[in-house]
């Protein structure tokens, strides 16, 4: 029996038996440098776990200089697929002189067969494999089960119904009878929802009889999940809306309701408390107070193992609230429905974990008239740095004349950008193409979007221009398809996180999609037909895997050192290194697309 190291995967999903049994099945080959050990079209006879050496895996259909597509070193599992697939389609070559452990073919199958998750792992997309690794990391307090597996079906109370035309009376006896906080109510507008603060509010502060019908009570404007949705997702649109219960329906039939208390109690999150927090703060010390809050959140969410594009979003939300906030103590109220603040970049995208540069800019009506509107966003942006929003070092915040205007004045602005199409002015349009209204009027953005859209959308020139900076950066792969390992790290950011965002901002811009966050833009591309499936969920997988080691190192490093973007391959488990590999494989691919469709191999 051989002594490997069988601790990780996909050996780790193997049970003590299955292991014991794969170290009694194994044995220890030696291949001289430049061997052959599997070759194409070969069937596959053994499951290499290499042990020493390095194992370069070739595609001999492309050019020499291109046609070595991976290497496999220490620790690293190949030849499953050519098992699974009946032949090789590409040839593993030994390096150097080489030592590899080697599981024979029907070995592999009875521990396959054995053991589901052994087999799926040689299966199983990107996205399984990243979830995996969530698990794997999961420690303590909620587990991953509790907070990525729940649904809102999970957490969901029966829906207790009413007429419109019934009475308060009813209503409260209704409440009281089952125990609940509130109805739905059946009107000829459609479903309402009636609470009892709505019931309170209608006799103590309107004076309502007993009599009263309750259909004029009741809010129409559901905030409605599906039974299989994420209650974590649940959780982030009451943030968001600033509510304390959404419904469920099934199609259109609803069939529970979810409640915040009962979110909270299933998951024990800090969320709310910062949430309350700044709902209740009354001034801009008791904001910033809240706000220094979210850090302590953010680390609760990693220790918990929640999936990090939830997290994101959740943050997004809750930072959403705070600029609105403060927005509304510096901003009079009689400007506030004739404005938009937008945010921009990564908070735009809602993609940012921890606080990031101001980034936003104004939208005003047309015909307002705002003497002070310099002196009031001065303040503001003066507000936002007491909050933790440091200023933008490109000054691109209210504050700046050039960042605010009226409608008119930012559609001419969109086609100047067009027209000039230089490298200044594309930036300026993928800036505007992630804005997202946090405070006033939403659809004075609309109306400035689709002018973007109009001017850039179909104009293929300026397109191919846009994308172009999608491939600026390098991806950090050798030419044999592995990691590269510089001793002071990779570049996160600009190797993966970046091309992602702007090839799939560049698709979106294509098609006319006024979704911000690059996930929404994937499922927008899928639904539009722009993308398969499967392959937008491994570029989204990507991306959460490149935002989740970045996060980790900012969380790390010292604020000076210069490495919060940079990963130390080497520092890796043999899983992430793995994911991270496969995922700078699923960005060339990406990149490959994008010059494909935007004809960058000419230019």
């Amino acid at each position: 029996m051989v002594d490997a190291d069988l601790s990780q995967p996909p050996f780790s999903l193997l049970d003590a038996a299955g292991r014991e049994h794969a170290r009694r099945g194994m044995e220890l080959a030696c291949f001289n440098r430049g061997e052959v050990m599997l070759d194409t079209g070969q069937a596959g006879e053994y499951l290499y776990l290499v042990h020493r050496g390095e194992v370069a895996e070739v595609d001999p259909t492309l050019p020499d200089g291109a046609a070595r597509i991976g290497l496999y070193t220490a620790g690293d599992v190949f030849g499953a697929i050519s098992m699974i697939n009946g032949q090789s389609r590409y040839r593993f070559i030994a390096e150097q002189e080489c030592l590899c452990y080697r599981i024979p073919r029907v070995l592999f199958q009875q521990l396959c067969r054995a053991c589901p998750e052994f087999d799926a792992y040689f299966r199983q997309s990107l996205a399984r494999k990243a979830q995996r690794l969530m698990e794997k990391r999961a420690q303590g307090g909620v587990t991953m089960a509790g907070f990525m597996l729940a649904k809102a079906s999970d957490c969901m109370r029966t829906p207790r119904r009413i007429r419109a035309d019934s009475d308060i009376a009813a209503a409260v006896t209704q409440l009281n009878r089952h125990h609940a906080d509130s109805l739905l109510v059946e009107g000829d507008s459609g479903l309402g929802m009636l609470t009892k603060t709505d019931l309170l509010n209608a006799m103590v502060v309107e004076e309502a009889s007993r009599q009263s019908a309750v259909g004029g009570l009741a809010r129409y404007s559901l905030v409605t999940v599906a039974p299989g949705q994420y209650l974590f997702e649940a959780l982030v649109l009451m943030t968001r809306h600033r509510i304390d219960r959404v419904v469920v329906l099934d199609g259109q039939t609803p069939v529970g309701v979810v409640e915040l208390a009962d979110v909270l109690s299933y998951f024990s999150s800090r969320s709310y408390v910062v949430s309350l927090q700044v709902e209740q703060a009354a001034d801009l010390p008791a904001l910033a107070a809240a706000s220094r809050r979210t850090p302590e959140l953010v680390s609760a969410l990693m220790a918990q193992g929640v999936k990090l594009r939830f997290a994101m979003e959740l943050l997004a939300a809750l930072n959403g609230r705070i600029i609105h906030k403060a927005w509304t103590f510096c901003v009079e109220e009689a400007y506030r429905s004739a404005s938009c603040l937008v945010v921009m970049g990564s908070e735009g995208r809602g993609e940012q974990i921890l606080k990031t540069d101001q980034d936003n800019g104004l939208i005003l009506e047309d015909d307002l008239d705002w003497p002070a509107v310099g002196t009031t966003t001065e303040r503001f942006s003066e507000a936002l740095a007491a909050l933790g929003y440091p200023p933008c070092p490109g000054n691109i915040m209210v504050s700046n004349p050039e960042w605010r205007g009226s409608v008119s004045q930012w559609q001419a602005r969109i086609a100047r950008w067009a027209a000039d199409r230089d490298g200044d002015s594309l930036m300026k349009l993928a800036i505007m193409l992630d804005a997202h209204a946090v405070a006033g009027n939403p659809a004075l953005l609309a109306r400035v979007r689709e002018t973007l859209f109009e001017h850039c959308a179909e104009d293929e020139l300026l397109l191919s221009y846009f994308a172009r900076a999608a491939l600026r950066f390098s991806t950090p792969l050798t030419l044999f398809g592995s990691l590269k390992k510089p001793q002071h790290g990779i570049d996160i950011k600009k190797g993966g996180i970046f091309p992602i965002v702007h090839g799939v901002r560049t698709m979106a811009l294509e098609r006319r999609i006024a979704a911000t966050s690059t996930f929404a833009r994937l499922d927008a591309l899928v639904a539009d037909g722009r993308l398969k499936r499967g392959f937008a969920d491994d570029v989204g997988e990507a991306l959460s895997l490149f935002s989740e080691l970045r996060l980790k190192g900012q969380l790390e490093a010292d604020e000076a050192s210069g490495q919060r973007d940079r990963v130390v391959v080497q520092a890796l488990s043999s899983l992430e290194r793995d994911l991270l590999r496969e995922a700078m494989h699923i960005v060339k691919d990406l990149k490959q697309r994008l010059s494909h469709r935007y004809h960058l191999e000419y230019s």
